[in-house]
């Protein structure tokens, strides 16, 4: 398969539109078969559940080319069930687990020329997604609905390599107890635009947000779930039913756990303890693990021991194991690599 002419170590991560979407929609109480399109548009009614009662959620993952040609996706069974998950959350219908597998292998292989080279530091992002889409004026769950999947290639997330991160303790919520923050909603990320833009004007590169019930527990950031290093090498993440399950961190954890033979564990991290930590990363598809030099809370500095310039020590062998396990170099767990044939 020859590949399209891009300066693939240029690009950012942005969008660019590829041949094909996929397309599939959801009417009288039934799936269609879906279909790869060649129309990057979508055409709803002005009163469509989508754009009134933001009835949508959406997936994200990527495609790589290991150090053997092949090209791969990283655990989409996760994203499948996840996906379900929020559907089910929203009351919208669920998109099989097999055929949304096989909407991924699908689409990619029609995207196989837009998959970057390996080697270049750029993978191809693939976005699922799910809307109601018929109108619906009165508040209630819409009774038609899409399914797509668009797929772009992007570079790293941070160009010109890692930078650590200083970020704050946010005032705001990102999502309520009982809520919906345990699921991949638009909704969700919607509530975080205000927040996100407020910090990169006040100089901060992101919020992590605290427990809604009593501001005193780390949840995770807008986009992120957030990974603590223990100044033993010990690896922590906090827990919380309304923390997205990050797929990327799941994976962090279990890389840990049985590649380097760390003590990992999920537990309640009260916002107290920042202070007894050595390391911090924020973790998930875009950048696999974003490094964290320093947290403010409301003035008061919590600068990291490791990470204050470069990423530390155990974050990067996280990082290096988990990126080598998608790119091939190193063996994976059965069933976290799917090859795209």
């Amino acid at each position: 398969m020859e590949k399209k002419n891009i300066d693939w170590a240029s690009l950012g991560f942005g969008y660019m539109e590829t041949d094909y979407s996929f397309v599939a929609n959801y009417k009288d109480g039934k799936w269609d078969e879906g279909t790869l399109t060649s129309d990057h548009t979508v055409t709803l009614n002005e009163c469509a559940c989508v754009f009134q009662y933001a009835q949508t959620c959406f997936e994200g993952l990527k495609a790589y080319t290991t150090e053997d040609g092949r090209i791969v996706t990283f655990r989409p069974d996760l994203n499948a069930e996840r996906m379900e998950d929020s559907a089910k959350r929203l009351k919208m219908p669920v998109y099989p687990k097999e055929k949304f597998i096989e909407a991924v292998k699908k689409v990619v292989k029609a995207n196989a020329a837009y998959v970057p080279p390996f080697g270049s530091g750029a993978t191809l992002y693939i976005r699922p997604y799910m809307m109601g889409t018929n109108a619906v004026i009165g508040v209630k769950p819409a009774t038609e609905y899409q399914f797509r999947i668009l797929v772009t290639p992007v570079g790293p997330y941070f160009k010109g390599g890692v930078r650590p991160l200083t970020v704050r303790l946010s005032d705001l919520d990102r999502a309520a107890p009982h809520g919906t923050g345990h699921i991949k909603a638009g909704l969700n990320y919607a509530m975080s635009l205000y927040n996100i833009v407020d910090a990169h004007e006040q100089g901060y590169d992101e919020n992590i947000y605290l427990d809604a019930a009593t501001h005193t527990t780390i949840e995770e950031t807008g986009g992120a779930n957030v990974l603590f290093v223990t100044k033993d090498g010990g690896v922590c993440t906090p827990k919380s039913d309304s923390i997205l399950p990050s797929i990327t961190r799941r994976s962090l954890m279990v890389v840990a756990r049985d590649y380097l033979g760390l003590d990992a564990q999920e537990r309640v991290i009260s916002k107290d303890e920042l202070d007894s930590f050595a390391e911090c990363g924020l973790c998930g598809t875009a950048a696999v693990i974003s490094p964290v030099g320093k947290i403010v809370d409301h003035g008061r500095e919590i600068c990291f021991p490791a990470g204050m310039t470069e990423m530390g020590p155990v974050t990067k062998k996280l990082y290096e194991t988990l990126t080598g396990i998608q790119m091939g170099r190193i063996e994976a767990p059965e069933g976290w690599i799917v090859e795209i044939k």
